[in-house]
């Protein structure tokens, strides 16, 4: 569903120069798998998931989504997939529902597709108390769900959630939670990525942790607790990016 090989990206930075933020990634993800993508600040795991949502172009290297080129083929890889960033994105003057027939429409749906998508999502999300509210008025939780529902109301096979319960509290976040494993159980390729180490033994089948632009490691919790023999995912990690535990 997702191959990524040697992927990379330079920026020119006027007073560092050239910075190799995502430097030879090589990956791959599969249906009905949560794939996690985990590093510290400044890693480059945001940088990489632009690159294979088409935002950013890469320097060097190739990405298939779907089986569709993320350069030659930006369009349709964009039809296959949905894209949940930190920040909400939404309309404030619009109520949810607003929201989610304007995307719609950019999407190119039916109208009748699209109010069917919208009343399986608002079950899903357990939207039906503020979907009709205005999004200025609605909380962060509350945001966030509408905004998980505008990037998946195509139904797209391959959905990146990055950072997705960030800011939210435990209600709102175990929503979120639940619909991740939703996607799963419907074969959808599921990219995530958070610094919550909680999650990350909850959710993710396998797990890439990115350090420095690069994989520093890639593997299932089994795999990455018996290379680093540590049973904390959090001590996995550390010793993975090669930090000294306190």
């Amino acid at each position: 569903m997702i191959h990524v090989e040697n992927l990379s990206k330079t920026f020119t930075d006027k007073k560092r120069g050239q910075v190799l933020a995502v430097q030879g990634v090589s990956l791959d993800a599969r249906p009905g798998e949560i794939f996690g993508v985990l590093g510290p600040n400044g890693a480059g795991k945001t940088t990489l998931l632009r690159m294979l949502a088409t935002i950013l172009t890469p320097t060097s290297g190739t990405a298939t989504i779907g089986g569709y080129d993320i350069v030659q083929e930006p369009e349709k890889v964009r039809a296959q997939l949905g894209y949940l960033t930190g920040s909400a994105g939404l309309y404030e003057r619009l109520t949810g529902r607003e929201v989610l027939r304007y995307f719609g429409a950019l999407y190119g749906m039916a109208p009748e597709k699209v109010e069917a998508r919208i009343g399986e999502l608002t079950r899903e999300l357990d939207m039906g108390e503020f979907l009709d509210g205005r999004c200025d008025r609605l909380s962060t939780g509350q945001k966030q769900r509408v905004s998980i529902a505008r990037s998946v109301l195509h139904d797209p096979p391959v959905v990146f959630f990055d950072e997705p319960t960030s800011g939210l509290d435990l209600m709102a976040a175990r929503t979120v939670v639940r619909y991740i494993r939703r996607c799963k159980e419907q074969g959808k390729c599921v990219i995530f990525s958070t610094h919550i180490m909680s999650e990350v033994e909850a959710l993710c089948d396998r797990i890439a942790i990115i350090y420095d632009g690069k994989v520093a490691a890639v593997g299932t919790l089994a795999e990455l607790r018996a290379r680093t023999n540590a049973e904390f995912f959090e001590t996995v990690f550390l010793r993975i990016i090669g930090v000294e535990e306190d």
